[in-house]
């Protein structure tokens, strides 16, 4: 049975800023005004600060695993590696969605910048409302063609998108450094706008915990790093440094972006005055054009990396997935001359366009619940690193070619396994301050039951091959494999 294999192009660089881009996004230039509502300008800078921590503790299982199994698919080849192939198959299949997922909310939230700079352009041939959202068929050709755009860069070969990710990072940082250095020095502002630090209406503990909640949303994107491991053409012990790196440049901008937005006014003016786009808004009006062009450029460029890093990550699940027989083998075919994943490339990107057609709300219920499927693939990821982590040589069991004597790792592994499930708590938990709304749930649930039934149509397929066989297409050699049986 013929593995397939991805070509290795990918740069250090290139990587980080693929962890970098895909982990800000367009949240950070159009979520801080919302983000204020609920928890104050501090409860928020602490809450991300928090949850970059969390999400730290947690990438050091990622840096185990990848160094030692550098493959496309990441949490589906982990989770196949510590437990069974039904496992896999739920973690590939929460991934995919929540992947898919954030390619769409970005490109949509390219169409939403577009509507505050052009609302008359845009605003064009309403076709229905869905949900309380207008959806005009001007906004549906946006995503359709931006989401095209990068289809046909991330079919060209990693290389090339990766070397646009991190022109499009330098760009970004950039732009976010200038805006808040420019909003701090202008006359017309004060940090004193940034009081009341916490929501009045909460207790700065629920404020905080309401943030913390979403880091897996908020910081999801470093984990692309794992599902480009395989094209790396360094070696994959510079995948923690890498991840670390990005982790702490993106609280940073995150950090700038709250302030950027609570400098010009009162924060509670401006959080809830119910505006389309606060920060927009505010920079336009103390700022002016100049700044509106800074801040729509540095947006841009968020929405650019999320999109094509996600674009890259959610190819490359569905790429593996189909190479370990999850998914039907059209999946895994391989371009003639780029040697990409273009049948899954087309597919995630045809999935993403779907979404402009439903409403930005819908596909916010939906990115609500995706926060449950990246949880569940963190904690997949943590598992598998405990278990191949040992507390010493006498361990039973051990065997020095697949296990690994660290017990400071294997600490952080424990405490990675019980952040994610405090992650799920938060959002499942009724009562919680960040639990999710009915219409997540309800999505959430529709997911698990289409997940069901795709998993038993593929079944009878699936079982007909032993471990070793899947193993070997899995993680790129049988020896590697940790369980002795499913």
């Amino acid at each position: 049975m013929q593995r397939k294999k991805l070509s290795k192009t990918l740069k250090p660089h290139w990587v980080w800023a693929i962890a970098l881009g895909s982990s800000i996004g367009w949240g950070s230039f159009v979520l801080p005004a919302d983000w204020m509502n609920q928890a104050g300008p501090m409860g928020v800078i602490l809450g991300l600060s928090i949850g970059a921590v969390l999400m730290a503790i947690i990438a050091i299982s990622y840096g185990v695993l990848i160094k030692n199994y550098p493959v496309s698919g990441g949490e589906f080849a982990y989770a196949f590696l510590s437990l069974n192939r039904v496992h896999a198959y739920i973690s590939g299949w929460f991934l995919t969605l929540g992947y898919i997922c954030i390619v769409a909310l970005n490109a949509t939230a390219f169409a939403l910048m577009l509507k505050f700079l052009l609302p008359d352009f845009i605003q064009q041939m309403k076709m229905y409302e869905v949900a309380g959202w207008d959806v005009y068929f001007t906004e549906v050709i946006i995503v359709v063609l931006l989401v095209s755009v990068f289809t046909i860069l991330n079919i060209r070969g990693s290389g090339l998108s990766g070397r646009l990710q991190f022109i499009f990072c330098l760009i970004l940082i950039g732009g976010v450094f200038t805006l808040t250095g420019w909003m701090a020095s202008d006359t017309a502002t004060s940090f004193s706008n940034l009081q009341p630090a916490f929501n009045p209406e909460v207790t700065p503990l629920a404020a905080i915990l309401t943030i913390v909640a979403i880091s897996p949303f908020a910081y999801v994107g470093f984990d692309n790093v794992p599902q480009a491991a395989e094209e790396f053409n360094f070696s994959s012990k510079k995948a923690l440094s890498l991840i670390m790196f990005a982790l702490v440049a993106a609280a940073a901008i995150y950090s700038l972006m709250i302030v950027t937005t609570a400098l010009p006014a009162p924060w509670q003016e401006v959080a809830g005055a119910g505006l389309q786009w606060g920060t927009g808004e505010v920079v336009r009006e103390v700022l002016g054009t100049g700044g509106v062009v800074i801040l729509v450029a540095a947006l841009s460029m968020g929405i650019f990396t999320g999109l094509n890093g996600f674009l890259i990550s959610a190819s490359r699940v569905l790429f593996a997935m189909s190479r370990g027989l999850v998914l039907p083998r059209k999946f895994s075919d391989l371009h003639p001359k780029y040697n990409t994943p273009t049948f899954a490339i087309i597919f995630a990107a045809i999935i993403a366009m779907i979404a402009p057609w439903f409403g930005r709300n819908v596909l916010g219920w939906i990115v609500g619940m995706s926060s449950v499927g990246v949880s569940i693939a963190y904690f997949y990821t943590t598992f598998t690193a405990f278990k191949m982590l040992k507390w010493s040589k006498n361990d039973p069991g051990f065997d020095e070619t697949k296990h690994i004597v660290s017990p400071w790792r294997k600490v952080t592994a424990v405490l990675g396994m019980a952040s994610s499930v405090g992650f799920l708590g938060l959002l499942l938990i009724p009562g919680s301050p960040a639990a999710l709304g009915i219409e997540s749930l309800v999505a959430l649930i529709v997911w698990i039951v289409i997940g069901v039934v795709f998993y038993m149509i593929r079944r009878k397929d699936l079982m007909s091959h032993d471990r070793e066989d899947l193993a070997y297409l899995i993680l790129g050699d049988k020896k590697f494999d940790i369980q002795d049986k499913d």
